[in-house]
């Protein structure tokens, strides 16, 4: 199967979280600086969010970019990671809304410890597909940043009961840890 229908889904479904993410920001109702700081972890929520779902969906667009085809296979890997993708403006909105309690940062861990499975089981399904000498194979290597990313996300769940603002620190310093960009696709594109 071609690539198209795959990667135009994908690029709606990830456009349709973020503008979930932004709606779900309430104005506040007064004119006043006061009335802004109230709102203020529910902003740090959709920006740290809106990160992570940029960072997917540029990682996908390289990854789909490095294939020339699909299966069945691919397409339920993708779905997987799309649901819990999209699980995403819920936690943002639970975690913003209740100014980064345990719970809810714990459950936004659990969303990207899945997300991070979920991207990881879609690359090894397009490299099962493509063959371990495919473009894809020698970009995606060992994914050591996969794995510190994961990792990360299931020692801060826990911790996020003991130190909420280390559990969410985790969080951001794997966020900044892929906002660095990622060439190896690129690279391997590119020679």
């Amino acid at each position: 199967m071609g690539k198209s229908r795959l990667e135009a889904f994908s690029d709606g479904v990830i456009a349709i979280i973020i503008t979930i993410m932004v709606l779900e920001m309430k104005v506040p109702h007064e004119p006043s600086l006061a009335a802004l700081w109230l709102i203020l972890p529910v902003f740090v929520s959709y920006i740290l969010s809106f990160v992570y779902t940029g960072i997917y969906w540029n990682n996908h667009h390289h990854m789909l970019h490095a294939v020339q085809k699909i299966n069945g296979s691919v397409l339920w890997a993708n779905l997987h990671l799309l649901f819990w993708l999209s699980l995403i403006p819920f936690a943002t909105g639970w975690m913003g809304e209740n100014h980064f309690s345990e719970v809810p940062v714990a459950l936004y861990g659990v969303v990207l410890l899945m997300a991070g499975g979920a991207y990881n089981i879609l690359s090894r399904t397009l490299i099962k597909l493509h063959g371990k000498e495919s473009a894809l194979a020698r970009a995606v290597g060992n994914d050591f940043k996969g794995k510190i990313s994961v990792i990360s996300y299931a020692i801060a769940i826990p911790f996020s009961f003991v130190n909420r603002w280390l559990a969410l620190g985790l969080y951001v310093v794997v966020a900044i840890m892929w906002l660095i960009p990622d060439r190896r696709i690129e690279k391997v594109i590119n020679s």
